[in-house]
């Protein structure tokens, strides 16, 4: 059994980049309820509209060392909610979908609220006829 071992580790090198583990945590982001989306730098819209794909690492910047991750999210929340229990689930959440998917151990992941978002006016007018 111990043999087994030695062989697989013996068969290669794995390595995981940044923009994976970005994409892991981004769409781990996304999934938590009050999240209205991710919040992206210039450049990275610019890049977003010439090139007509979806980026599902915006707002995800990661640093990926020998076996462990560190994660900063830059997200855009709704209106109403509890930043500091959303930030919470967002943390827990990205943590697991990055450690169980990659085998990394994740040591921090820090969120930064950019934005929050409003309603219109006009939607909140018509929900009340």
């Amino acid at each position: 059994m111990v043999e087994n071992e030695k062989q697989e580790i013996d068969m290669g090198i794995v390595k995981i980049s940044d923009e994976v583990v970005g994409i892991i945590a981004g769409i781990a982001t996304t999934e938590i309820k009050g999240i209205v989306g991710m919040s992206a730098s210039l450049v990275g819209d610019w890049t977003q509209k010439i090139s007509g794909k979806k980026n599902l690492s915006k707002g995800v910047k990661v640093t990926v060392g020998e076996n462990s991750a560190i994660i900063e999210l830059h997200v855009i929340v709704e209106y109403g909610v509890k930043i500091l229990e959303i930030a919470e689930q967002v943390q827990e959440n990205v943590k697991k979908a990055v450690e169980s998917m990659t085998g990394l151990s994740v040591t921090s992941v820090n969120l930064h609220v950019q934005n929050v978002l409003i309603p219109k006016i006009n939607e909140n007018i018509e929900e009340i006829e």
